[in-house]
């Protein structure tokens, strides 16, 4: 069974609203100086902290930033308490900062490219990211027993099975292999369904998408843009890691996160 699709709005409607641009170039000044505040907290504070005053910053620093960019941030549902995988739908890079925002000891797996991004890198790194290296097929397995053995320490590991970018009005196919990990460490994966808002729209705000040769800071204007965008996490139930097939579970996660992003009402009891 398909996922729902989500919501056409963003394709039939594609020119969110705007605010002024010195407004939104206010927003953009604040974001960078906010992120060079960030860089100098990984290279003099995060070395005399512990791992819990580390997530603690970490928390602090993403929901602060997205504040700045003019987001509202809002949380339904629970997140799991011990070691778990969370698979959320990917719309944006926003989207790592709306999870660290509520749950900082997340471990990220991204894209290895992002080892060359400057500036961004080091943020990244400090927050225990896994990169794979996606133009070589079998990194995935190193991967995949990377996450696994974080898992079994007790980590959070969050992953996007859709593995890039999507429009907001389908999800993507959801890649099963790193859902392995949870398999074989036998850890519960928990759904997240993530959805932008602005204005005008009230599924999905074309403002966030993230989409072809759209480059970050094109992204970042965009965002800045924006009037009253607004980011909420739908958390859902966790799933049994250990209870199904690596395919069946993508379909299961797919489902589940469609079902929330088609249904505002469910969403927003």
């Amino acid at each position: 069974m398909s996922a729902p699709p989500v919501d056409g709005g963003a394709a039939a409607d594609p020119a969110p609203p705007r605010v002024d641009v010195a407004r939104a170039g206010v927003r953009v000044v604040a974001t960078v100086v906010h992120a060079l505040h960030g860089l100098a907290i990984v290279l003099w504070a995060f070395p005399r902290l512990d791992t819990a005053g580390r997530q603690q910053r970490i928390g602090w620093w993403a929901g602060t930033l997205l504040h700045k960019l003019g987001l509202e941030h809002e949380v339904r549902g629970q997140l799991h308490g011990g070691a778990v995988l969370i698979a959320a739908n990917h719309l944006s890079w926003i989207d790592v900062l709306a999870i660290h925002a509520v749950c900082p000891r997340a471990r990220f797996v991204a894209k290895a490219e992002v080892r060359r991004w400057p500036l961004i890198n080091r943020l990244v790194a400090s927050a225990g990211t896994l990169y794979l290296e996606r133009e070589k097929p079998r990194d995935a397995v190193r991967v995949v027993h990377g996450v696994a053995a974080a898992l079994q320490a007790g980590d959070t590991v969050a992953v996007f099975p859709e593995g890039t970018t999507g429009d907001g009005c389908q999800l993507l196919p959801f890649h099963a292999n790193l859902l392995q990990a949870a398999i074989a460490s036998a850890t519960p994966v928990q759904p997240v369904a993530l959805r932008y808002t602005d204005a005008r729209h009230a599924t999905v705000s074309p403002s966030i998408l993230w989409l072809g040769d759209t480059t970050l800071i094109q992204s970042l204007w965009q965002i800045a843009r924006a009037d009253r965008l607004r980011v909420e996490l739908q958390v859902l139930p966790a799933l049994a890691g250990a209870d199904a097939g690596r395919r069946a579970l993508a379909q299961r996660l797919r489902d589940r996160i469609g079902a929330a992003l088609a249904d505002p009402a469910a969403a927003n009891p």
